[in-house]
């Protein structure tokens, strides 16, 4: 089947650049394309998407706040952002709303393409120079976070093992998954293959009874997991 495509852009030409990608690939679906972040709204809930392709300077409402309310209420929606904004508040900002790609409107069209086949494959697309930011706060925060005469916080409990169908390191996984980490750079993080990343990506799914990052998310969360 293919995959469904809702694009909230405001500027015309991004617009039409982004529609003529996904229109071009004959594995995706184009269900809608508007300009504002009150319109998304009443598309993303009239007719959920597989994906939403959506931009963070709209001129209403912010698409922070567009991508928390995916997340929230359609956990099976992948939320692909593809901005001009590339500082530490807007882009952790998006992931931690729960956006699962992050994109620099430099990227051409056939990148916006595969970068959506990339999410309903389970990965987590980001452009080379945001993915660098967001490894350097994510290794530099622990010690960022207290003085080094601080005591250091006792890591957060984790479910008895009887609780939880993941492992300890799916549940690893899972947690940097959910970050927008790719499955490279989380390979990287863990020092193991990409390949053995998308192995442990596959049983997280079939445990949690999921076909996606979003609801894979969803669901853990739900569980107390994450």
């Amino acid at each position: 089947m293919s995959t469904s495509v809702l694009i909230v852009e405001d500027e015309p030409e991004f617009l039409q650049r982004f529609t003529e990608a996904v229109l071009a690939d004959a594995g995706l679906r184009l269900i809608g394309g508007v300009s504002t972040g009150r319109a998304g709204l009443a598309m993303l809930d009239a007719q959920p998407p597989d994906v939403m392709l959506v931009d963070l300077g709209l001129p209403d409402i912010g698409g922070v706040e567009l991508i928390r309310h995916a997340a929230r209420h359609h956990p099976g929606c992948d939320v692909l952002v593809v901005t001009m904004f590339a500082d530490d508040v807007h882009v952790m900002g998006s992931i931690e709303a729960g956006a699962t790609g992050y994109l620099l409107k430099d990227a051409q069209a056939p990148r916006i393409a595969s970068a959506i086949h990339e999410l309903r494959a389970g990965g987590a697309p980001i452009s080379p120079s945001i993915a660098r930011r967001v490894l350097s706060r994510f290794r530099i925060a622990p010690s960022a976070a207290a003085p080094v005469s601080a005591p250091i916080p006792a890591p957060a409990a984790t479910p008895p093992a009887e609780a939880s169908p993941l492992s300890t390191r799916e549940t690893e996984i899972l947690r940097l998954v959910a970050k927008g980490f790719s499955f490279e750079a989380v390979g990287g993080l863990l020092d193991i293959s990409s390949h053995t990343v998308v192995t442990h990506v596959k049983n997280i799914y079939r445990k949690l009874a999921v076909h996606s990052r979003g609801e894979a998310v969803y669901e853990a969360g739900q569980m107390g997991l994450l």
